[in-house]
């Protein structure tokens, strides 16, 4: 009975599991779009994520407040290790990944944003991974993960290429949409790293930008050292950005990104994100009038695979089908004695 219940237990959480793995999919495939769309829009980069951090931060106060005792156990316990952490995913998911990302977007398009930093999620979370969690990758992961950057790599591999071929600013935001999607995997193999639960962690990430990105930027605006145009931007802008990017692709996508790492892992679920890049531009084609060519189906193909390799499911048909090919012979053949289990991420 204990097993049953067990089970139910674990069959729920996977469940769990996969709709915050749909949540996520949706919400950062319409952030993509909505990036691009907000590009001729009267708000900067930096104003959106300000009012990203404001939002957040406002509608997380009270929770912070009522739970903090939970919140500061949930990172860790202790008062000079609670902040510690705090500071770290405040760092990873909210300055630095929000920062960088944002910061992309005076150099580079947005659709450079959408092939580099989910693109590249799976490769800097496997570093992560192997270094913080000491994660092991076998043949079939490493296969994916290949294929998932050959698939992103075609998606944009067009615009990408014009950038190297007639230089300028371009290759600065690239590195930025890089360095954001480092950011973000190091924010998921921490919080899978300290066991910190999704919704403590996604408070704590709107509280920490609350009080530092928040005052910071307001600041800087105020002594002429960035430009801020919220001044000119109409209300219902102000409310639009606000409310998804603070309400949706913070609170709403933080906490279901940070449950999906802590049912499936952390390579898991960024290989599951990687399929935002082709779902972006497959997207773009009804609603912002972008074709879409012979390289954006190849990487959507390429993903998928990557994906579906990553995750675990091609690995028993592709070994039933070797062991038939090989009639037996050969280490798929069969039950394998010894066999080292690869540790799930």
């Amino acid at each position: 009975m204990l097993d049953s219940a067990a089970a139910r237990g674990a069959s729920r959480a996977r469940l769990v599991g996969l709709v915050c793995a749909v949540v996520v999919l949706a919400i950062w495939t319409s952030f993509i779009l909505v990036a691009r769309g907000s590009a001729a829009r009267t708000l900067t980069p930096l104003d959106i994520a300000w009012l990203r951090f404001v939002f957040s931060g406002l509608v997380a106060l009270p929770f912070v407040a009522w739970r903090w005792r939970r919140v500061r156990q949930g990172l860790g316990g202790d008062t000079r290790t609670a902040a510690t952490r705090l500071a770290g995913l405040t760092l990873a998911a909210g300055v630095g990944y929000c920062g960088l990302a944002y910061s992309g977007f005076f150099f580079a398009p947005a659709a450079h944003a959408a092939v580099l930093m989910p693109g590249s999620l799976p490769l800097w979370t496997a570093l992560f991974a192997m270094a913080l969690l000491g994660e092991r990758l076998g043949a079939a992961r490493w296969a994916g993960l290949a294929l998932i950057v050959l698939g992103d790599l075609l998606v944009g591999g067009a615009s990408l290429l014009a950038t190297l071929q007639g230089g300028g600013p371009t290759w600065r935001g690239d590195l930025l949409f890089l360095l954001a999607g480092m950011c973000w995997a190091l924010y998921g193999v921490l919080a899978r790293r300290w066991r910190v639960g999704a919704v403590d962690a996604t408070l704590a990430v709107a509280f920490g930008c609350l009080v530092s990105a928040v005052p910071l930027y307001a600041l800087a605006v105020a002594g002429g050292l960035v430009e801020s145009r919220i001044a000119q931007a109409p209300w219902g802008e102000i409310a639009f950005q606000a409310v998804y990017q603070g309400g949706l692709a913070m609170l709403v996508a933080g906490i279901a990104f940070t449950q999906v790492v802590t049912t499936f892992g952390p390579l898991k679920t960024t290989m599951m994100t990687a399929v935002v890049p082709p779902l972006a531009a497959l997207g773009a084609v009804p609603l912002l009038g972008e074709p879409l060519g012979a390289a954006a189906l190849g990487g959507l193909a390429c993903v998928t695979l990557g994906l579906l390799l990553g995750v675990g499911l091609l690995r028993r048909p592709l070994a039933g089908w070797a062991g038939w090919a090989g009639r037996g012979v050969g280490p798929v053949a069969g039950p394998v004695k010894g066999r080292v289990k690869e540790r799930d991420a």
